[in-house]
């Protein structure tokens, strides 16, 4: 191969977070939207409208996918409850857009962490990578870094919001809008599961939403810095996340139904 030219060398545009703004592409997004934001205000009639008691939550990771839902939530002052779990290796992009964020929508997000006795455990049992060298330890990093930081943010809550979408990987094809987290033991939402990529961007540009600037470095999907990677024009949209990994294993746990 050319050295000049890589498979994996990004172009100088990312096209994706940019789509042509088509009337029926316009059309179909306005009608999308009004149903994710139909769902969400049955969502408080259901679970409570109380703003304080915090019993419907909305898990945000800041990804393109959540940052529309974080606009239809806060645009719309519906009584949710926006929290995200810092698991302490986020891209410095990330923490940025969390102060964009927090400026933009007048709101203070609920930030919880890890127990930091159990990473410092964790690290000098394993070392400072050690998900790069076996599934097994890999799963265990995100369980300290992500699965026990969530329970404490799911705990007491009656339901739990996220933006997972059917299309973005093989472990969440068939998502429906609603199922049961028998995990959590909560009800568990997802909006925008038959949304596509192209409408997830086309509201960010309709609506002048803000977004991760590591998306037009073509970081379709990004977590703790270690494990996501920029993709190669024509790859699948998970293939930065875990890339080291089979298809099969890419979720950290956050969403993996018990069997």
């Amino acid at each position: 191969m050319n050295a000049a030219v890589s498979a994996l060398r990004p172009a100088p545009t990312n096209a994706a977070t940019r789509p042509a703004l088509t009337d029926a592409l316009r059309a179909t997004v306005g009608a999308k939207s009004a149903a994710a934001l139909a769902l969400l205000r049955e969502a408080v009639a259901e679970f409570g409208a109380n703003a304080t008691n915090g019993a419907l939550a909305f898990a945000n990771s800041f990804g393109a996918e959540d940052m529309v839902l974080t606009d239809l939530i806060l645009s719309n002052a519906l009584p949710i409850t926006v929290f995200s779990l810092d698991t302490g290796r986020l891209p410095a992009e990330t923490y940025s857009l969390i102060g964009e964020v927090e400026r933009r929508y007048g709101k203070k997000l609920e930030i919880y962490f890890p127990d930091a006795g159990a990473v410092e455990a964790f690290v000098r049992s394993h070392g400072i990578n050690a998900f790069y060298d076996s599934v097994e330890l890999r799963k265990a990093c995100c369980g300290v870094r992500k699965m026990e930081p969530l329970r404490r943010a799911l705990a007491g809550r009656k339901a739990w919001i996220t933006g997972l979408r059917a299309a973005q990987s093989v472990t969440r094809a068939g998502l429906p809008v609603r199922e049961t987290d028998t995990a959590n033991g909560l009800e568990k939402l997802n909006p925008l599961t038959d949304w596509t990529e192209t409408e997830i961007w086309a509201y960010i540009r309709i609506n002048e939403v803000p977004y991760n600037a590591l998306h037009d470095q073509f970081y379709p999907s990004i977590g703790c810095a270690p494990c996501t990677r920029a993709i190669a024009l024509g790859e699948d949209v998970r293939a930065g996340r875990w890339w080291w990994e089979n298809p099969e294993t890419k979720e950290c746990g956050l969403h993996v139904k018990e069997s």
